[in-house]
């Protein structure tokens, strides 16, 4: 039987490759958002960074467009887009008083 010594260099390169391993199991793909056509009222509030009744208020005053399926709620990743590329300026002070 054959012995081999470990040396804490060693047991420090093994604990980096397995640390390196984690963060790539653990690193996000991307926007998983975005590869979604259809979205959930949750990933719309996290995208947009809006709470449950601003999001309830752009449905009924007709700002965003969604589908309903019994009691949920869903909405196309790419009508989030547009309404984003709609509303944008490049003024901050436009924006803000609205002229």
């Amino acid at each position: 039987m054959a012995v081999e010594l470990i040396t804490k260099d060693d047991l420090n390169a093994f604990k980096t490759e397995v640390i390196n391993e984690i963060r790539q199991i653990l690193k996000p793909k991307g926007s998983t958002l975005a590869q979604k056509e259809w979205l959930k009222s949750y990933e719309v509030r996290k995208l947009l960074g809006i709470s449950p009744g601003k999001l309830q208020n752009m449905r009924v005053n007709g700002t965003i467009a969604f589908t309903q399926i019994g009691g949920l709620m869903f909405y196309k990743y790419d009508d989030i887009v547009k309404l984003m590329e709609e509303n944008k300026t490049k003024n901050p002070f436009i924006a803000r008083n609205g002229k």
